[in-house]
């Protein structure tokens, strides 16, 4: 459905270079790294670089989900469109609200430790408290809405200098530690098998956690209205930044284990990266990860700002959140309302996280919580791809292992993992994240009582919209709005 207000977001304003930046930024790999690990080798020791790789697989799965669906359907909401018009819309409403939900939470454990991080820059006591930390996150993350709110181009310029600086830092390190001599233990290939988890259970927490790790790399999608052929390219750049983040989450994952003692570990479970540094590098490493740590954060709160004020908008212009959420700024042709709401409800959401305890407590929580979200916004786009393409999945071997049975495996991991975990999580971290899911109903049944268009989808079909309603994007208009007019609309 076309915005009611007849503005859009900015079309063509990203390529495909700035498309793949954002992507990688989204999975944030030192902030992934550092705030992780600790809950990671927590759950399953020496198995994590084991969970890393075995989430990598079905997460490829959901990425090429993701692919094939921005090919038939352009959709700022990409799995609230999606879902709404391949399984039901009642699901495609809640996988939208998964997103947000889960996006939100992350503005708290994201921004912490981005206020940790800058504190521990100056003075390493400062960073443990948890009241200055938010004060400085806080900080960030008004500079980060306001840089979100002033367009996609500003946007990606700042993500360039961030995510650039950033991924030099970890290259330099993945060599230093390396060439690393003196360890707490030996590298064994057995770190990659089965043997190391407790059991189903404990293979499935495991797998849970390392889905955050991935989570992010979506943010292409969500970008899909901004971007030159985009039905190629958020597709690809999904892709590649799965390829990315996954060889640099197994590079450090494995440094970790087998430089820093268990200890260790334990003791830096907010920022792992940093006592890995100064293990490699003596005096500086410390510091310039750290440094890193901060600079991926910055830039994840971006691009997790990107994803929820887009989602925002798709449902606003729906109608199936308030339409006012729909609105686009007249001169940076960005969804400014759902930004200013994002703006209001995240910094009251950081005092609230005051009352929760330490920094590490709360990552702790909030990424067990997240994880039960994005397990099932994946899930159910894994299933929308299988049902979108099932007239061509015998058409020939690719298109039956790449449209039915790596979506279809992803998703249905995505699942078993998020039904397996439910045992092994905190009533907190479940009641976050059930909870959290649970209370879009109230939203989707009130306005689906009001009559909102989105209720009625058309069937997203890839045989009639692959060969009837793709229009290349060479044909259109520099200046054309992406979603107005479009038969991929509701």
């Amino acid at each position: 459905m076309s915005n009611p207000r007849g503005r859009g977001l900015q079309a063509n304003a990203l390529g495909t270079f700035d498309t793949v930046v954002m992507a990688v930024a989204g999975s944030a790999p030192a902030y992934s790294i550092a705030a992780t690990t600790a809950v990671l080798v927590g759950a399953v020791g020496l198995a994590s670089p084991a969970a890393l790789l075995y989430c990598a697989i079905p997460m490829l799965g959901i990425a090429v989900a993701f692919s094939r669906l921005s090919r038939i359907a352009v959709h700022a909401g990409a799995g609230y469109c999606w879902v709404a018009r391949t399984l039901h819309p009642f699901l495609g409403f809640l996988c939208g609200w998964a997103l947000v939900v889960s996006a939100t939470i992350f503005m708290v454990a994201g921004s912490l430790p981005a206020g940790a991080m800058t504190l521990a820059l100056f003075d390493e006591g400062l960073a443990h408290d948890t009241a200055l930390s938010t004060l400085v996150g806080a900080g960030w993350f008004l500079v980060m809405l306001l840089v979100v709110l002033g367009g996609a181009r500003l946007t990606v310029r700042a993500q360039l200098v961030l995510t650039g600086a950033e991924l030099s830092i970890l290259a330099l390190f993945a060599v230093l530690a390396l060439f690393h001599a003196d360890g707490a233990r030996a590298f064994d290939w057995s770190w990659l098998g089965f043997g190391h988890f407790d059991g189903v259970a404990g293979f499935a927490s495991g797998v849970l956690i390392a889905a955050f790790y991935y989570w992010g790399w979506d943010v292409a999608s969500n970008l899909s209205e901004e971007t030159r052929d985009s039905r190629r390219t958020t597709g690809l750049a999904g892709l590649i930044g799965v390829g990315v983040v996954f060889l640099l989450f197994e590079v450090f994952t494995i440094a970790v284990n087998v430089i820093l003692s268990s200890r260790q570990i334990r003791e830096n479970d907010a920022n792992v990266l940093a006592a890995l540094g100064e293990e490699v590098w003596p005096g500086w490493g410390g510091k310039v990860l750290v440094a890193a740590v901060m600079l991926s954060t910055v830039a994840t709160l971006q691009t997790t700002l990107i994803q929820v004020t887009r989602s925002l908008f798709a449902m606003g212009r729906d109608r199936t959140m308030p339409s006012a959420l729909g609105r686009v700024h007249p001169r940076w042709n960005t969804p400014w309302v759902a930004i200013a709401v994002v703006g209001v409800v995240a910094p009251a959401m950081f005092l609230a996280s005051n009352l929760l305890g330490t920094v590490g407590d709360i990552l702790s929580e909030a990424i067990a919580a997240m994880g039960l979200q994005i397990a099932f916004y994946y899930g159910l786009t894994g299933l929308a791809a299988v049902v979108a393409y099932r007239r061509l999945l015998l058409r020939s071997v690719p298109d039956f292992l790449l449209g039915g049975v790596w979506p279809l495996f992803g998703s249905l991991f995505m699942f078993a993992m998020l039904v397996e975990s439910l045992g092994e999580l905190s009533g907190c971290a479940i009641g976050i994240g059930i909870g959290g899911l649970a209370a879009g109903a109230i939203p989707m049944l009130w306005y689906w009582r009001q009559g909102s268009d989105y209720y009625r989808p058309s069937a997203l079909d890839a045989t009639r919209t692959v060969e009837a309603d793709y229009v290349p994007a060479a044909r259109s208009g520099s200046g054309s709005l992406v979603h107005e007019g479009s038969p991929t609309d509701f």
